[in-house]
């Protein structure tokens, strides 16, 4: 179990960002934010069900209430965008990533029609759309219907994210007009190769798009937690808050 919790020097990092474990209610005392938030760890990256959870982490319903309510209130969305907020905005890469969805979380045509969960040619799937800076490290997510298209979202996706004085890199899916433009528009320049059918191409700093690949690094990261995975969450706020709360161990790395 050790292996998936915080050490001290992390945990004096993300301490002051938690809720107070004090609520001035009466009743019995809250279970420590510490072991809430390592056993919801443990479930992040073992990829168990709930139901799992370790006995040293007290009761499984008990974990998974604090990781409700810290996904309902936006504390776990808080809490990362506390420690990606001095991210490196020179260069930004933009990319996303297929992760299947299992069968316990996918209820058929019906049940996904207002999920991020899209069939493809491998099944069921649901796309994680993400921003990574110069370093590396994530800034920003959005998910969607693993049969939509990258550029469908990309505007949206930088949206969430002020690009102003930034390289955006991506690759040629990135290529459409209406997202250069937007790029443009908001003072950033683009680093996207034109596709080979493009009557007019653009110039490209290739050298500058190798940067590229750090947002495929990161995707490998993520994929170490078993839960990012592979989506066993039925809720597409669920399964968000399991990315932001991987994302939160690998900035405290």
């Amino acid at each position: 179990m050790k292996r998936y919790e915080l050490t001290k020097e992390q945990w004096e990092r993300i301490k002051p960002l938690l809720p107070p474990e004090e609520t001035g209610k009466r009743g019995r005392p809250r279970k420590d934010n510490r072991t809430m938030l390592n056993g919801m760890l443990w479930i992040v990256r073992s990829g168990a069900q709930w139901r799992e959870l370790p006995a040293a982490y007290g009761p499984w319903q008990s974990v998974y209430a604090r990781f409700s309510k810290w996904r309902d209130d936006g504390t776990l969305e808080a809490v990362f965008h506390a420690l990606s907020g001095d991210a490196d905005m020179e260069n930004l890469s933009v990319d996303s990533t297929c992760v299947t969805v299992h069968e316990s979380a996918n209820g058929g045509e019906k049940k996904t029609a207002d999920k991020a969960v899209g069939r493809t040619r491998g099944g069921w799937n649901t796309k994680l759309h993400a921003v990574v800076d110069g370093l590396g490290n994530p800034v920003e997510f959005l998910l969607s219907a693993g049969n939509d298209h990258d550029s469908v979202h990309a505007v949206e996706l930088l949206e969430k994210v002020r690009i102003r004085g930034s390289a955006v890199l991506a690759d040629r899916a990135y290529g459409a007009r209406a997202i250069r433009e937007y790029i443009s528009a908001h003072g950033a320049s683009y680093v996207i190769p034109p596709q080979s059918n493009v009557s007019d191409p653009w110039p490209v700093d290739w050298h500058l798009y190798k940067e590229r690949h750090l947002v495929e690094c990161f995707f490998q990261k993520i994929k170490w937690f078993r839960r990012i995975a592979t989506r066993y969450d039925k809720s597409d706020a669920s399964f968000l808050a399991l990315v932001y709360l991987a994302s939160i161990a690998i900035l405290l790395l």
